[in-house]
């Protein structure tokens, strides 16, 4: 199994799990590396789970797919990576990766829908429809596990220790007050409950995060991120009493009316 170097060229081996019913997708992301990388790919299929089994018994490792260079064994994707000086990602690191393209994603649906509206997606009406798609995707990402949710919530919501059910209603709560401010009808509604979540929210962060000075996830963007709790969950909260008392004064539904 050596690498063979013929001016530019260099050989890999990869074995891999290529079955009627499975595909091993790792095995296709180790071969486009590979390929990226320069290499020449010897593809070699496990068709089975048996041969599959006999060649995890024969390198004696524990996953596929394996590749080789040079006649030693890298191993799987993670390793290949590092083998080529590559990043591999943290599975238990925290990251603010995915508020990031949240945000980024309902800015941007904010602005399409301000464009449709009124030809620009640099309107007062965008920026309201930001916090209210904001609310409306933050509460999709809690509901998709409303279990998970709730019980890391438990962990600093003031709230929700008290009333253990909160953790459960909030995500249908935010989710409501959010489409409702977006379409900019019964602000009766939408508002209170915009600003007593957002209220009973900035507070049990900040005391959590910035008087307890607690280490925690934060629940924000579902139960199984690893979202450190702190600036970024104060934001979420600090956005919906914000957009609450902006319509409250009026200003929300003036901007609504502009639309028609």
């Amino acid at each position: 199994m050596a690498m063979v170097e013929d001016g530019s060229s260099k050989i890999a081996v990869l074995h891999r799990m290529v079955m009627d019913k499975h595909v091993c997708p790792y095995g296709i992301k180790a071969r486009h590396l590979l390929e990226s990388s320069g290499f020449k790919v010897e593809d070699r299929w496990l068709r089975s789970r048996e041969e599959t089994d006999a060649f995890k018994r024969e390198h004696d490792v524990a996953t596929t797919p394996q590749t080789f260079i040079a006649g030693r064994r890298i191993g799987g994707y993670d390793d290949l990576r590092r083998h080529l000086g590559l990043k591999v990602a943290d599975p238990k690191a925290t990251s603010y990766t995915p508020v990031i393209a949240l945000f980024a994603m309902t800015a941007l649906m904010a602005g399409a829908v301000s464009h449709v509206a009124f030809g620009t997606p640099f309107t007062l009406r965008a920026a309201e429809w930001f916090v209210g798609l904001s609310m409306m995707v933050l509460a999709l990402l809690k509901l998709q596990n409303v279990e998970t949710f709730s019980t890391m919530f438990l962990n600093y919501d003031l709230l929700a220790r008290r009333w253990v059910p909160y953790g459960y209603v909030y995500p249908f709560a935010e989710g409501i007050a959010g489409t409702l401010m977006v379409a900019g009808a019964l602000n009766w509604l939408s508002i209170p409950i915009a600003f007593f979540i957002g209220s009973i929210g900035a507070v049990s962060v900040a005391y959590a995060v910035y008087v307890q000075k607690r280490e925690l996830k934060c629940a924000c963007v579902g139960g199984g991120s690893n979202v450190p709790l702190g600036f970024v969950s104060l934001t979420e909260n600090l956005m919906m009493v914000g957009m609450a008392v902006w319509m409250l004064a009026g200003y929300g539904g003036h901007a609504a009316r502009l639309v028609h």
